[in-house]
């Protein structure tokens, strides 16, 4: 499915405020995750109070035991740190990776701002070899933002 049609998707699901914000963000996991072929792992990781770490929120995919990481290890640690896109096309070529799973060959991490702090973020994990372009990057920061107005 184009980008262009799960925007609307995503933010259906979270208006809803029928369900709690944590049941919104997993919906936004699966619906990415079942709609978009390459995306095998999606989740959300948050800044740990006031800890320099992330915690794992909600995702869809595999478990992982990564549910807390030190900012400025692996991928999303660096981004937590650089508040920057982070897209990885090959994770093989990256001394700073935490693997999660054997089979993830790339991974894209967004930052989430909230009034221009960074408070969380965006991970996908794909078992395909380099497939994410500037649509991804555009469409997961439109999906960052969209989450930050309700949190």
């Amino acid at each position: 499915m184009p980008f262009q049609a799960l925007k609307p998707q995503v933010e259906k699901i979270l208006q809803d405020t029928s369900k709690e914000v944590d049941a919104r963000l997993t919906a936004v996991c699966q619906l990415l995750r079942s709609e978009i072929p390459y995306y095998d792992w999606v989740g959300f990781y948050f800044q740990n109070g006031d800890k320099e770490e992330l915690k794992l929120g909600p995702f869809a995919g595999e478990p992982t035991d990564h549910t807390i990481i030190p900012f400025g290890k692996g991928i999303c640690g660096q981004v937590a740190v650089s508040n920057k896109n982070f897209v990885v096309p090959d994770v093989k070529a990256q001394t700073n990776y935490i693997a999660c799973n054997i089979d993830v060959k790339a991974e894209i991490v967004i930052p989430l701002f909230k009034n221009g702090v960074n408070i969380g973020q965006i991970d996908i994990d794909s078992q395909t070899a380099d497939p994410f372009s500037r649509e991804d990057e555009s469409f997961l920061e439109f999906v960052n933002q969209k989450v930050a107005e309700i949190l």
